[in-house]
């Protein structure tokens, strides 16, 4: 209160300083995309020789379009990917004959344990569509990511029309 008093009594004018600016303040300009892509890029993937795990995760990148710099959450940006030779997927350790896979129909005793090496044996490219399902969005954007997905168990495919860049992994 003294110093209030001191310049009351004295009546100094006051000098307002500005500060000058020390650096040029640049805007970062962020894309959010507000509509699907009309056009999808389709992408080969070859299997075989390939961890199901390891390819599992590119494949679902690919899918949700988190390769991409327009990249949105709540928006499908992802490609379209075709996976051949899934017969080929090799699984590391004993997973193949420890691993089961449990459905339960609701009653009670329902509940039935698929093993993973008679599911591979059978239909080898719906392990990695499970797999992948697992890693992407539990939800309706997620169920429509996975149906861009086209495995197949062998190297054929009927998507020669679509031209799919073959990407290695």
């Amino acid at each position: 209160m003294g110093y209030v008093l001191y310049y009351a009594i004295l009546e100094l004018p006051v000098k307002c300083i500005e500060v000058p600016k020390l650096m040029p303040t640049a805007t970062q300009k962020t894309t959010i995309v507000t509509k699907p892509p009309a056009q999808r890029d389709w992408v080969l993937f070859d299997a075989s020789g390939q961890v199901l795990g390891r390819l599992a995760v590119k494949i679902a990148t690919i899918l949700m379009g988190k390769h991409k710099p327009t990249y949105t959450a709540h928006i499908d940006t992802g490609d379209f990917v075709v996976v051949t030779n899934c017969r080929q997927i090799k699984v590391s350790g004993k997973k193949l004959e420890q691993t089961t896979y449990d459905t339960y129909s609701g009653y009670p005793g329902g509940l039935r344990q698929t093993p993973r090496e008679k599911i591979f044996k059978e239909k080898p490219e719906f392990l990695l569509t499970l797999a992948v399902k697992r890693m992407l969005p539990k939800s309706p954007l997620g169920r429509h990511m996975l149906s861009k997905l086209k495995a197949y168990a062998d190297s054929d495919h009927p998507h020669q029309a679509q031209q799919p860049k073959p990407l290695e992994v």
